[in-house]
Formats: C-alpha cells, structure tokens, sequence
C-alpha cells in the first residue's frame, strides 16, 4: 500500500515547553486514529515535520497544521509517495533542538527554502537511523 509522506517546516508562535507538549499530546492522539506517523523536530526557531500514512489522512492533518495559529510561515519542502513509512512504530517521534541540521543564522537567512528534498529527508533518515539502532 503506497503512503502520501509530507514534510514541512514553520516557525513557532509562542513557544514554550507547554505549547510543545500540548502540540505533541494532540498530534500522538489525532495520528493514531488516524493511521499517520511521523517525526517532529522543534526548537524555539522552527519546526521541521514528517508526515506519512494514508493520502487523504495525511492531507486533512496537514490542513489542520495550516490552519494551527502556533505556527507561522508553514512551507511544504516535500510531499510524495512512498512504498513504506519511515517512522512506522511513531505516532509521532520527537526531537527537539537539532543542532546538527541548521544554526539559527542559517534559517534566519533561508537555508530552509533553499534546502532540496534530498537534504530535507536526509535529516529525517538520519533520526529513523538513530531511532533504529536505539530499538535493536
């Protein structure tokens, strides 16, 4: 079964711990029923997520997020299909504060609209990888 995998990045409104909490307990809940994994990446400066599963899934939630006040800028950098997820144990995996993909000044002077697919799902595989490796 093909799966619809979305990557976007945006900044955060308002963030604290408290939003990111109440942004990770949401979407565990909202995914899970409806079939969507994932990964998010947050720092005070940018969220950077993964979204995969069923087409029209992983479409409404994506919508959601567009519409979702606590984040701002939202740029879709990747949506395709894919054979398998990559974070298929995760109704959403998180990590926060990625210091090894972009410094503050490089997403302050673009490196995210700049960033090919091919580099944006590389740090994601990166995370799959780790995540793995943690699980054997």
């Amino acid at each position: 079964m093909p799966y619809l995998q979305i990557v976007y990045a945006s900044r955060p409104f308002g963030f604290d711990a408290g939003t990111l909490l109440d942004i990770l307990f949401k979407a565990r809940a909202w995914n899970a029923k409806a079939d969507v994994t994932g990964c998010l990446i947050c720092r005070d400066d940018i969220y950077l997520q993964l979204l995969e599963g069923p087409a029209d899934n992983v479409t409404r939630i994506y919508k959601k997020i567009l519409e979702d006040d606590r984040h701002v800028e939202v740029t879709q950098l990747v949506r395709r299909g894919v054979p398998e997820r990559m974070f298929g144990k995760w109704a959403m995996r998180d990590d926060p504060v990625q210091s090894w993909m972009w410094s503050r000044d490089e997403i302050d002077a673009g490196a995210v609209n700049r960033a090919t697919p091919e580099e944006v799902l590389a740090i994601f595989q990166r995370l799959a990888d780790d995540t793995s490796k943690t699980e054997a």
